[in-house]
């Protein structure tokens, strides 16, 4: 407990799944938090369960912003700073699914995925960085997938996105490490959240198609939110501090095993 005690947080896609996970974790740690979301009436749900979770030591802020927006993610992090103070830790992880075949995808399919999974990453760090920079200090955490290194077909265009957000990641990583600044990202695999149990339901089978997952994975089963809650508090916190322009992958392993 207490690990991030003293910080204040913004994390992007808060309302639910992942984000939401990492919202309760940084609480839990002593984390002021910031749950930045599109759908503001999921954000103040969270918000309210993270509060009774937590009683009166909880600091949990909803906002409705939206990361395709740049004027959006400043607005939230002046009204982050407003309530709670400085910027410590931005956590991007709001991102959509676009499987579309590459052929018959319309530019439309294209802008959406880009505009928020990557134009989204970068607009949150435009926001905060001045400050972090200012002060020579902050923690950025890109939340990517294993989409970034490994290709599923039928996925296009969203492992293009993917790959960006770690070039950015790297990029800005090395830029402002000499302002003890540190940007990394989380490569989640297979997390039990509704945007897998949609994929699944898409199938004709969904059950087969959970099963299917399953078996691809060494530990045959699929990781939980707060798995990769607990990577972004460590990244997070003042435990990491030479870890930055990195990538840690949560996967159970599966990206390492070859399939015959």
């Amino acid at each position: 407990m207490n690990r991030l005690a003293g910080k204040v947080a913004i994390v992007t896609g808060a309302g639910r799944g992942i984000g939401a996970a990492i919202a309760r974790a940084f609480v839990a740690e002593g984390a002021a938090v910031a749950l930045a979301e599109l759908d503001g009436e999921t954000a103040r749900t969270t918000a309210r369960e993270i509060a009774q979770q937590y009683g009166d030591a909880a600091k949990a802020l909803a906002l409705q912003a939206d990361v395709t927006q740049s004027a959006s993610m400043h607005a939230a992090v002046k009204e982050t700073e407003r309530v709670f103070g400085p910027v410590d830790v931005l956590v991007n992880n709001a991102g959509i699914n676009v499987f579309v075949d590459p052929l018959t995808m319309t530019d439309d399919d294209w802008r959406r995925c880009f505009a928020v999974d990557l134009d989204g990453v970068w607009n949150g760090c435009r926001a905060v960085l001045p400050g972090m920079v200012a002060r020579g200090a902050g923690s950025i955490v890109n939340i990517a997938s294993t989409h970034a290194f490994q290709i599923i077909p039928g996925c296009f265009p969203y492992p293009v996105a993917k790959h960006g957000v770690i070039g950015l990641t790297r990029a800005l990583g090395v830029e402002y490490a000499a302002k003890n600044v540190r940007v990394n990202a989380i490569a989640p695999g297979y997390i039990e959240t509704q945007l897998t149990r949609e994929w699944w339901d898409a199938y004709p089978d969904p059950q087969a198609a959970r099963a299917h997952t399953l078996a691809l994975s060494p530990m045959k089963r699929i990781g939980r939110p707060e798995e990769v809650a607990m990577t972004a508090v460590f990244l997070a916190s003042d435990e990491a501090p030479f870890i930055n322009a990195s990538c840690i992958t949560i996967d159970g392993g599966r990206t390492a095993l070859y399939h015959d």
